[in-house]
């Protein structure tokens, strides 16, 4: 009503306000009742509907609650016995080692999964590979060891490939060749990766598990030793390296997406010819520089190197760089510094296949906790395993 008594009034429009409010995680007890039946009038049994079935057999936490500890410690780098804090503010009492004995459960039944995913990437035709630490408990000596996760990553967005990206994170207590070996059991084609030694043994005719791998270098890791020696010391003959590498990649940015043909034609006729040039301007520096100093030393890396270090140039699915791989492995190193070092070995192992299904999923645009609560789901449910691949992250399909 109008305050100086005309009567009734009119609305002529309004003002809108929006105000964020956060409401705190919420837990609830699912309770599961199931009325028993007995008939008076005969002695054939008692009738009970059967118990639900569960991840963890007659245990505590739903698959939501399983779900959610995996992508709070992998995916936000929450460390359990943080996670064992936040929930005791709830009035929820979970001791961490309980926590820890959830991700083993989820690790185990995953397992089968992981290994489809490894199995996807390995029929491809070109892949990354790289490796990272992976502190672990060492009880017998009182301190932790240093184990390594090796990152096996298909990403071929950059060429328009149909294939989804994707990776798989495999544990090894060492950063011995035999490793890489071992992982790439089934793979032929075309591998991208850094400088490690460790991978030379790919390349022989004595490969074990296929053929001869053919390697491809990371212009990346070229400019990194560059860059290196320019921050240090100011180096001119650096800084003229990292010119001549900054003209490849103005190139690369110009074909990204582009079919291989088009990237390969591209390369032949404007990057070639700049890469000639490099060699050429390597050679004199070495002669030039002493090879025991600094900027010595890295030159002769990139001369080591200079074979894989072409490769992209007569291959359009072939990235200048091993980046998209360095890129999916920089979580790792993010739960490493937040949760210090996996309980064991067997720990190691559930770290990277719990990551690589939270990295895939990432990778393609899937919410990691509504994937892995419909698969941990679907597995208690008796998901078959010929079926096996609707339960890869790129297959899911999120419900309504």
């Amino acid at each position: 009503m109008c305050p100086c008594g005309c009567g009734q009034m009119h609305r002529i429009g309004e003002d809108r306000t929006e105000r964020l409010d956060i409401v705190p995680a919420q837990l609830r007890v699912i309770a599961t009742v199931r009325p028993k039946y007995a008939c008076r009038a005969c002695t054939d049994g008692v009738t009970q509907a059967p118990t639900p079935e569960a991840l963890i057999e007659g245990g505590l936490p739903t698959e939501g609650a399983i779900a959610h500890v995996l992508v709070s410690k992998y995916a936000d780098h929450l460390p359990l016995y943080r996670q064992s804090q936040i929930l005791a503010r709830s009035g929820i009492i979970i001791h961490r080692s309980t926590l820890a004995d959830w991700v083993g459960v989820a690790a185990f039944h995953l397992r089968p999964v992981v290994d489809r995913l490894a199995e996807h990437l390995k029929a491809s035709t070109k892949l990354f590979m790289d490796e990272t630490t992976a502190p672990i408990l060492d009880p017998g000596r009182g301190r932790t060891k240093t184990g390594y996760l090796w990152a096996l990553a298909r990403d071929d967005r950059g060429w328009g490939g149909a294939d989804p990206p994707g990776v798989v994170f495999f544990y090894a207590p060492d950063r011995g060749g035999q490793n890489a070996e071992a992982f790439l059991r089934g793979f032929d084609g075309t591998l991208q990766l850094d400088g490690h030694t460790g991978y030379n043994r790919l390349t022989r005719a004595t490969r074990k598990g296929g053929d001869p791998i053919r390697v491809a270098h990371c212009w990346a890791h070229a400019r990194r030793k560059l860059k290196e020696v320019f921050d240090r010391d100011g180096s001119e003959i650096a800084a003229e390296g990292l010119r001549r590498i900054a003209e490849f990649h103005a190139v690369e940015a110009d074909i990204r997406g582009i079919d291989p043909g088009q990237r390969r034609s591209a390369r032949q006729a404007r990057t070639a010819p700049l890469v000639v040039a490099f060699g050429d301007w390597l050679h004199r520096q070495r002669l030039r520089v002493s090879a025991k100093s600094r900027l010595g030393e890295k030159l002769a890396y990139i001369h080591r190197h200079w074979d894989g270090l072409q490769t992209f140039l007569h291959d359009g699915r072939v990235e200048i760089d091993s980046n998209p791989v360095e890129n999916l492995v920089r979580p790792i190193a993010l739960n490493r510094k937040n949760a210090l070092f996996a309980g064991h070995d067997e720990g190691g192992k559930a770290w990277g296949r719990i990551a690589s299904l939270i990295a895939t999923a990432k990778v393609n645009g899937v919410e990691p906790f509504a994937y892995l609560k419909a698969t941990l789901e679907a597995i208690a449910n008796g998901h078959p395993q010929n079926r096996i691949d609707e339960l890869l992250p790129w297959n899911f399909q999120p419900s309504s």
